[in-house]
């Protein structure tokens, strides 16, 4: 005779375990302590099998009928319930430990292990956990397909950040391409969406570059008030003309003060030699006392064992009012206009100093070295030019730069 759910509930502990039968194999066990469990007995294989139900009242009378009656679905397709629950178990657990989130953290984690591109790691992981993560986050990887990746994309287009929308894009892309190569997926959805989002514009970083513009900003960076190392990284962007992170994680260790040279890496892990002007050797002088104790030329006012924020110098020039015209990055822009245009250095001397790859009429890159007594005499001429605009005199040309 069937179970009633008052039996159920009504069923009192022994001195010894007892079973309450209810039909086709499942059964109440009443421990002595007054536990409650569901049980179903089978056989497959030839063995007597049991797999539990749960607990009651936790489990309905229905609710275990309902779990019986599909375990004897699956006995009919001469499947054994006890392995399916098993099997389902270990997907599921893969399928947590395996989600968005978990692949795109320990993508992260391989990426940090390298101290050269640690930080850009850490600012992508930012970015995909404010971007990415409020949608995608316990989506197992293995599920995610191209509609789930364009919802959370359009949202960051939605708040009038395409361009953000399209790195978010290309960071879950990688991390996609990482889950496929460790085994965790199978395909990677972002290049399905390449025409789905708005054509992003190109970053353009603010920059002044008529000498009369240029002039104010030097005369005000002169009479910056903040902390030394970072009036000294101000006064030496725009004379040294490298790359904003080249410059703030700059070691005293790479300075050759006598040579005047300054040996540094650029974008892309390409060696540099920068020419030091004397006026940049008078500001690394007079800033040696105060931070040549430690490895950085310009350390994190939190620690001498770190570099300098990347924010230090755009902060600055905000600060000093200049946040809407200049950023750190613009100096470079400031110098190869004026460098070229105005004082008419050759095109590929200038780009050679600003760190990017310029190759001969074979296509061979030069080596770091090349025209090094060219971008010597250049650099001294540029900071000669730029102490002439601080002095109020716009309209010199220095006759070394002259063609």
């Amino acid at each position: 005779m069937a179970l009633t759910d008052r039996e159920a509930r009504q069923a009192k502990p022994a001195e010894r375990q007892y079973t309450m039968a209810d039909g086709k194999g499942l059964s109440l066990l009443v421990t002595p302590k007054g536990g409650k469990w569901w049980r179903f007995r089978y056989r497959y294989g030839g063995k007597q099998r049991m797999l539990s139900l749960g607990t009651y009242p936790e489990t309905s009378l229905k609710q275990a009928r309902d779990k019986r009656d599909e375990a004897r679905g699956l006995l009919d397709d001469g499947v054994d319930p006890s392995a399916h629950r098993k099997a389902t178990r270990a997907a599921q657990a893969e399928a947590t430990a395996n989600t968005f989130e978990a692949l795109a953290r320990e993508w992260y984690e391989s990426k940090h292990s390298a101290e050269v591109v640690a930080e850009h790691a850490e600012r992508n992981l930012r970015r995909l956990e404010q971007y990415a993560f409020p949608t995608l986050a316990r989506t197992p990887v293995r599920e995610i397909n191209p509609p789930e990746v364009l919802d959370a994309l359009r949202r960051i287009v939605d708040q009038g950040k395409v361009e953000t929308a399209h790195r978010v894009k290309a960071l879950i892309g990688q991390v996609m391409r990482y889950a496929i190569a460790t085994g965790r997926a199978e395909r990677d959805p972002t290049p399905d969406l390449r025409d789905a989002l708005p054509p992003s514009r190109p970053t353009h970083h603010a920059a002044l570059v008529k000498p009369d513009e240029v002039a104010p900003l030097l005369r005000t960076i002169d009479d910056y008030g903040g902390q030394p190392a970072t009036r000294a990284a101000l006064r030496l962007a725009p004379m040294l003309i490298v790359r904003p992170g080249e410059l703030r994680k700059a070691e005293w260790a790479d300075f050759d003060m006598e040579r005047g040279e300054w040996a540094t890496t650029a974008k892309g892990g390409v060696p540099l030699v920068v020419p030091l002007p004397r006026q940049a050797l008078d500001v690394l002088r007079e800033l040696e006392p105060i931070t040549g104790r430690g490895s950085y030329v310009f350390p994190s006012v939190r620690g001498k064992g770190r570099p300098m924020s990347n924010n230090t110098i755009n902060a600055a020039l905000k600060r000093m009012g200049y946040g809407d015209e200049m950023t750190g990055h613009g100096f470079r822009a400031m110098a190869r206009t004026i460098l070229v245009e105005r004082l008419g250095f050759p095109v590929e001397i200038v780009e050679m100093q600003l760190g990017h790859r310029v190759r001969d009429v074979h296509g061979r890159a030069y080596n770091r070295t090349q025209w090094l007594e060219d971008r010597r005499s250049m650099m001294q001429t540029w900071a000669d030019y730029l102490d002439s605009l601080k002095a109020g005199d716009a309209n010199v040309v220095p006759l070394k730069g002259r063609r």
